[in-house]
């Protein structure tokens, strides 16, 4: 184990530290997606569960950075609830035992990755080398990898003698959202970190990834601070104004996570 602590793991262990130390106190008003309305909901600044949030009846949205501030806020009775990601969800219900989701799922999600509006040519290129990935399970035993009974024992690793002569693929991300992307020390890792690793090794790309804010990601892809957006990213029609999306990677669904009873 190592003995520094630092980014997302130290997110939760704070979270958890908020707990032992009697900081939550309300009881929980939200027993079903129902009970949403009127209550005050966290949300990560600039996702799905941020836009879907505001149309909740005489809610109050709370936005943050990070989810992991959220979870602290919950925890403390800040807030009633949050939407998030199901995976996303489940990191952080492993490390509070305070804290549940509801057995309804709030909405469906395909994640896929964002590329510049004129960049055609790679998005074509990224939808092949995805489909290749698919078709030869390689996508399969990455996600296994973070979210299975067997996580952790089948890291996706380059194949020897993999070609990256075409250059760097920079990818802006957000290190806040395990599993897709988390810190670990100093490292970025993730299932959204080795599918493009993946990917970039289909393509002949060396990939380099650059955390930012989330609701940064789209802006630095239109700018072309980065070449695409991979951050658990919904494809909206409000996104689509503003950048090419590649097909699906993966499904997942948000949840509403809550303080226990």
């Amino acid at each position: 184990m190592k003995k520094t602590i630092t980014g997302f793991a130290a997110s939760l262990m704070l979270a958890a530290m908020l707990s032992s130390c009697g900081a939550s106190a309300k009881p929980n008003p939200v027993h079903s997606i129902d009970d949403l309305k009127g209550k005050t909901i966290g949300v990560q600044l600039g996702t799905t569960g941020d836009t879907l949030a505001e149309d909740v009846e005489d809610a109050t949205v709370e936005k943050y950075n990070k989810y992991s501030d959220a979870v602290q806020a919950l925890k403390q009775g800040k807030i009633d609830a949050i939407i998030i990601d199901s995976d996303t969800a489940e990191a952080f219900l492993r490390n509070n035992q305070d804290i549940t989701k509801l057995s309804e799922g709030y909405a469906d999600e395909s994640y896929a990755i964002a590329i510049k509006l004129e960049n055609t040519a790679l998005q074509s290129e990224i939808n092949g080398a995805l489909k290749t990935l698919s078709d030869n399970g390689t996508l399969k035993q990455i996600k296994d990898n973070y979210d299975s009974e067997n996580a952790g024992k089948s890291a996706y690793t380059t194949p020897e003698g993999t070609d990256h002569s075409k250059g760097k693929l920079v990818m802006a991300t957000n290190a806040e959202f395990p599993p897709y992307e988390f810190k670990n020390g100093a490292d970025i890792i993730g299932f959204d970190i080795d599918m493009m690793n993946a990917v970039c090794d289909q393509l002949g790309y060396e990939l380099q990834v650059e955390d930012m804010a989330f609701d940064s990601i789209i802006p630095a892809v239109q700018s072309g601070k980065a070449d695409v957006g991979v951050a658990g990213m919904t494809v909206t029609p409000d996104r689509e104004k503003n950048v090419l999306f590649s097909d699906t990677y993966t499904t997942t669904h948000l949840v509403v996570m809550v303080r226990k009873d």
